[in-house]
C-alpha cells in the first residue's frame, strides 16, 4: 500500500515475536490463501486497486465483490431480502444526514472489527482528519 507506514500497521504485525499468537495465525492464514484456488475480498477494483495488484501476484485469483448493499435490489427472491447486507442495525438517519451534504464532503472512515482506541486517541484521529487537505 503506497505511504503504508510500519506504525500504521495493527501492533500484533509488529512483533519480532515468533512465537506470538497472531504472528502464528496469520502466518497459518496465509498458507491456506497460497493453496486456495481463489481468494475473494469485500472492496471494490477501484477502491484498493494497488493493494489487489500486489495481493495478486501472490496468490491465486483474487475476485472482489461489493460493495454487496449496492446489489441488493438485484436479488429477485423476496425471503432472502430479508436476509440484508449487515449484522449490524441500520441506522437510516446516518443516510439522510449524508445526503444533506454536497458531494465529495465528507470522508468515510471505517475502522474495521480489530480497532480499539482510546478516547484521546478518537480526538487526536478526529483532529487528523480535520486537518486533511
Amino acid at each position: 500500500m503506497k505511504g503504508i507506514r510500519l506504525k500504521d500497521l495493527p501492533s500484533f504485525l509488529r512483533t519480532t515475536d515468533l512465537s506470538d499468537f497472531m504472528i502464528d495465525f496469520v502466518f497459518g492464514e496465509i498458507e491456506k490463501a497460497r493453496r486456495a484456488s481463489a481468494i475473494i475480498f469485500y472492496t471494490f477494483e477501484n477502491s484498493e486497486h494497488n493493494v489487489l495488484e500486489a495481493l495478486s501476484s501472490m496468490f491465486p485469483p483474487i475476485y472482489t465483490i461489493g460493495p454487496l448493499h449496492l446489489l441488493m435490489n438485484q436479488i429477485n427472491d423476496d425471503s432472502l431480502k430479508l436476509i440484508g447486507s449487515n449484522l449490524w442495525k441500520e441506522e437510516p438517519e446516518c443516510l439522510e444526514w449524508l445526503n444533506t451534504k454536497e458531494p465529495n464532503s465528507v470522508v468515510y472512515v471505517n475502522f474495521g472489527n480489530i480497532t480499539v482506541m482510546t478516547p484521546n486517541q478518537m480526538v487526536e484521529f478526529a483532529w487528523g482528519l480535520a486537518n486533511i487537505n
